[in-house]
């Protein structure tokens, strides 16, 4: 059961360009598989991740989408953003660097059946404007829920406030796993927030 299958091939050689930046938030293993298994769900589907880092997630994302779904990833680190640019040459993605407040506030086009909200725009910060991209029936993901090593301080707090936000919601229906990271999932049930 704890054996992860199907890792993208990429994936190792990301992981050593991340640790070589010494970047200490990348996705786990365990989070890459569940995502990755979410986005097959979504066959044709428009993707969304905020908080693109070296890519990790990303290749996950890409592993279970089909040839007709699209992926736009978007990060404000050129830096990080760039490895993941390097290692995953692929037509369904876009990657965005940008500032991921900017582009929230801005983007008008189509909507999106799944969202990766790894970063805090998206997920602390401007999540109704964020929540507003899914289409009904879109899954938000979020991982980083149980405490964290590299959490700065007063960040557990900041947690708590915004599972009990999302747990007050009406225009959605969640899971919380206490596995891997900590992880919740919502699907958006309508458009309207009561």
């Amino acid at each position: 059961m704890n054996n992860i299958n199907n890792i993208p091939a990429q994936y190792h050689t990301i992981v050593h360009r991340t640790k070589e930046l010494g970047f200490d938030m990348p996705s786990d293993l365990q989070t890459g598989s569940l995502l990755c298994t979410l986005t097959a769900s979504r066959p044709g589907g428009r993707m969304l991740e905020l908080g693109t880092g070296t890519g990790l997630a990303t290749s996950w994302i890409l592993n279970g989408m089909d040839p007709k779904s699209r992926l736009i990833s978007v990060d404000n680190n050129a830096l990080l953003i760039n490895v993941a640019q390097e290692q995953l040459k692929d037509e369904r993605v876009e990657f965005v660097c940008a500032d991921g407040y900017e582009w929230i506030a801005a983007y008008n086009d189509e909507k999106f059946d799944l969202l990766f909200a790894d970063a805090m725009p998206g997920k602390y910060d401007l999540f109704d404007e964020t929540f507003a991209l899914l289409n009904t029936g879109g899954i938000y993901f979020i991982d980083d829920m149980l405490p964290q090593p590299n959490w700065p301080e007063g960040h557990a707090q900041k947690v708590a406030a915004f599972i009990t936000m999302l747990e007050s919601r009406t225009d959605l229906v969640l899971t919380k796993l206490s596995w891997s990271t900590g992880i919740i999932i919502a699907t958006k049930t309508s458009n309207i927030k009561l």
